[in-house]
C-alpha cells in the first residue's frame, strides 16, 4: 500500500514581515503619486531654462605698439532673460572672461540678481583692459586682424541659475556662453548670436 504524504503544518508569517511589506507598499504608492504630480505639473506650468546671450559687443578702441603690447576696451552687453510665465529665477556665480587665442584680457562679473516672470535684464560691460605683452605668433595675428579690419575675442563663462516652480519645487541649472566676438576696428557694434541656449 502506498504510504501517504505527511504534510507539516505551515507556520504562520511574522508579524514583521507584514509590517515590512505594508511599509513598501506605502512607500511605493507615495513615489508613483509623487511622480503623477511632478508629471501634471510640468505639463500645466511647462517650465523653461532662463538664458544668457550677448546682445551687442563693440571695439572702441585698440592700441598695439612696437613692443607687441596689446591694450583694447570693449564695450559688451549681456542679457539675462527669464520666459518662464508662473516662475521666478535667482541668476548667482555670474563670471566670463574675454580673452584674445586664450590670452585672458578682462573678467565681466555680476553680483546675484533677480529676474521675476517674464522679464529680462541688460548688463553694459565697459572692458579696459591692462597693456598684454603677446607672443611673436600672437603679434603676427593682431597685425593680421588690423589689416583685415577685424579682430576676433573669446568671451567664455558661466552662470548658475535657480527657480522655483509651483509644486515642482526648486531647479538650478548651469548656464554656460561661448562666444566669437568678430569685432570691427571701425567702432561698428554686432549683434552676434550668442547665447547658453544655442
Amino acid at each position: 500500500m502506498p504510504k501517504s504524504v505527511h504534510n507539516p503544518k505551515r507556520r504562520p508569517t511574522s508579524p514583521i514581515i507584514w509590517f515590512t511589506a505594508i511599509i513598501c507598499a506605502i512607500l511605493a504608492v507615495a513615489v508613483i503619486i509623487a511622480g503623477l504630480v511632478v508629471f501634471i505639473g510640468y505639463l500645466v506650468i511647462r517650465p523653461k531654462v532662463p538664458q544668457i546671450s550677448v546682445r551687442t559687443a563693440q571695439l572702441d578702441t585698440i592700441y598695439f605698439d612696437q613692443a607687441s603690447l596689446l591694450t583694447v576696451q570693449v564695450t559688451i552687453v549681456i542679457k539675462a532673460e527669464n520666459d518662464n510665465a508662473k516662475a521666478h529665477a535667482n541668476f548667482y556665480n555670474t563670471n566670463f572672461a574675454l580673452s584674445f587665442h586664450g590670452v585672458k584680457m578682462a573678467y565681466l562679473v555680476a553680483e546675484p540678481f533677480d529676474l521675476s516672470k517674464n522679464s529680462s535684464k541688460e548688463f553694459n560691460y565697459v572692458v579696459q583692459s591692462s597693456p598684454i605683452p603677446l607672443e611673436p605668433e600672437y603679434a603676427e595675428i593682431v597685425n593680421w586682424s588690423l589689416r583685415r579690419n577685424v579682430i576676433t575675442f573669446e568671451l567664455k563663462g558661466n552662470t548658475r541659475t535657480r527657480w522655483r516652480v509651483g509644486l515642482l519645487g526648486s531647479i538650478k541649472f548651469w548656464l554656460h556662453l561661448n562666444c566669437q566676438l568678430r569685432l570691427p576696428v571701425n567702432r561698428t557694434a554686432i549683434y552676434p548670436r550668442c547665447s547658453s541656449g544655442s
